[in-house]
């Protein structure tokens, strides 16, 4: 079994940010399949389970809030008798130009507070994707503003080709096929 993490916060104010882009790139590929995501209170979070090959998968949004994230992958591990090698972990980066994906297994928290939340919970060993967020706004705006803010629509005309990316590295995970440390530049 694998747990697949998108990192956002609930609720319909926060929709198309750049702090959802982990719940968003869930939502695309759980659509894209024809599957929905279920509530599940004891977990904190809400679910949606796959099967790929031979495969179940989770996809998992924490309704703890990004800070918080750590909670309902804890409870999901005790609960499935996982280890965080079973663990990809979707989330925005904003160290990363928009566009730019980094996959890697294990590393520090670089100062997001949700994977910060996910490693005291867990440990640090997980596969993480980041997906740069970061363009010209930011200069213009604080840290916390700019990751609650909205792509723009140069932005969101990239967004099939991320969504793209995002799945191929994904499937590796599930398929342990080759998912590694990579940086693709998406947009251009």
């Amino acid at each position: 079994m694998k747990l697949i993490v998108g990192l956002g916060n609930i609720g319909s104010q926060y929709d198309g940010t750049r702090h959802n882009i982990g719940f968003a790139m869930c939502d695309t590929i759980i659509t894209d399949q024809g599957y929905q995501f279920r509530d599940s209170p004891k977990h904190h979070c809400q679910l949606a389970e796959v099967v790929v090959g031979e495969t179940k998968v989770l996809f998992v949004k924490p309704t703890t809030f990004y800070n918080e994230s750590g909670r309902a992958v804890r409870s999901l591990l005790d609960f499935y008798k996982l280890e965080p090698r079973d663990v990809l972990v979707i989330h925005d980066e904003l160290a990363l130009p928009f566009g730019t994906l980094r996959s890697r297994i294990g590393g520090s928290h670089a100062g997001n507070n949700g994977i910060k939340s996910v490693i005291a919970h867990i440990g640090a060993d997980f596969a993480r994707i980041r997906i740069g967020i970061l363009n010209e706004q930011r200069e213009r705006m604080d840290d916390a503003d700019f990751v609650l803010s909205r792509f723009n629509s140069l932005e969101r005309a990239e967004w099939a080709t991320i969504t793209s990316e995002v799945k191929t590295e994904v499937m590796k995970f599930i398929t342990d096929d080759g998912f590694d440390a990579t940086t693709k530049r998406i947009h251009s």
